[in-house]
């Protein structure tokens, strides 16, 4: 991964750049982004150039030993940690990052805008809860005990800290303040408040914006054969999410979108035997759909107000979606929305952490039919 695979965000690449260039690089550093967001591409394209034997200006070289060996994430500098689960060959505290590097590599190839899901997913880790264990900070102090082999820096990217088991982020403390000589430390993660104070202490912040709408249509226009139209409107609803976008080019989105539509009306109408079928049906949905879901709710919770704030805000999409909008806002009013909003990011915290997707769904569906008939103030 160079700063050239990353879509816009030139702002932030230039800030990472003339870091090295000043010497001025932070020995641990904390990237946060949004789902579907730069960040962890943004980390990879950073630890091929820091390495990079013939860096110029603006990227990497792209040709030299070390970035060759970092476009296939195989060199020997740059250490890996991230969230894993218990496999029949080994048992949950044992299941660290070294096992599954091969699966990582492929993961990094084919979704570097992923989420854990899809982490999940890729590896066939599906319903079970990932965490990253206690084992990994002694993995972690061992393998930056070793001189660099052939790079500059030796560079441990930790994705996901917030799912750091408490005492293994109390483990790497100490290294994580005093690292070894040119040893650089890059945290990627989504959600920096489910950090340890005493890990953001002691990290360089560096919040990586979304994406532009234009950067993301530069690359729906490329991976796929959408009109211009459909395109602008796949960007609008992805919200700066690469993530977001992709999916709906793969159909995930469309179908997400679809079954939203309906749920709703069955919970504004309280079609109580309609939505017990559908949690049944929710429940055999894989989890990947059902944390979609949640996602695709919270947007269209954020596009009904900006419709009640300005309308002509929602002018971009297809008519069909937008009369679905206007009638959603009829009755879901600011002050529902504000009820109703934190109980979809709520349900998709709990569907991570495996929840039962059948309880959760009826009880959220439940909740949504009262809060939609309720009187307004």
């Amino acid at each position: 991964m160079r700063f050239q695979d990353i879509p816009g965000l030139e702002n932030t690449k230039s800030q990472l750049i003339e870091a090295v260039k000043g010497n001025h690089v932070a020995h641990a550093q904390l990237f946060v982004g949004a789902e579907g967001s730069a960040n962890l591409a943004m980390a990879l394209a950073f630890s091929t150039y820091l390495n990079c034997e013939n860096p110029t200006d603006t990227d990497a070289c792209g040709v030299c030993a070390s970035c060759e060996k970092n476009s296939k994430y195989i060199h020997p500098d740059v250490n890996f940690v991230f969230p894993s689960a218990a496999t029949p060959k080994f048992k949950r505290e044992d299941a660290t990052s070294d096992k599954f590097l091969v699966e990582w590599r492929g993961f990094l190839s084919q979704t570097p805008y992923g989420n854990v899901t899809d982490w999940s997913n890729h590896f066939g880790w599906e319903n079970k809860l990932l965490m990253i264990p206690r084992q990994e900070s002694r993995n972690i102090v061992r393998a930056l005990s070793l001189k660099s082999f052939e790079g500059k820096y030796k560079v441990m990217i930790i994705w996901q800290p917030e799912l750091m088991n408490v005492n293994a982020a109390n483990g790497i403390l100490k290294i994580l303040e005093e690292p070894p000589e040119n040893t650089i430390f890059i945290l990627v993660s989504n959600d920096s408040n489910k950090l340890l104070t005493t890990i953001l202490s002691r990290a360089q912040q560096l919040r990586v914006p979304s994406f532009e709408d234009e950067d993301v249509k530069s690359v729906l226009t490329e991976k796929s054969a959408l009109s211009a139209a459909e395109i602008d409107q796949i960007a609008y609803r992805a919200n700066g999410s690469l993530r977001k976008a992709l999916a709906e080019i793969d159909g995930t989105g469309n179908e997400a979108n679809d079954y939203f539509k309906d749920w709703m009306r069955q919970c504004f109408t309280f079609n109580f035997e309609g939505l017990i079928k559908q949690a049944d049906d929710f429940q055999k949905k894989g989890k990947e759909f059902q944390v979609g879901l949640m996602g695709i709710a919270s947007n269209y919770m954020r596009e009904t107000l900006l419709q009640g704030v300005d309308s002509s805000s929602i002018s971009r999409l297809p008519d069909q979606e937008r009369g679905f909008i206007e009638k959603f806002a009829s009755v879901f009013v600011p002050e529902k929305i504000a009820r109703i909003s934190p109980q979809f990011d709520e349900a998709q915290y709990h569907i991570e952490r495996n929840a039962n997707p059948k309880i959760l769904f009826l009880d959220l569906s439940l909740s949504i039919a009262q809060i939609a008939r309720a009187k307004s103030n």
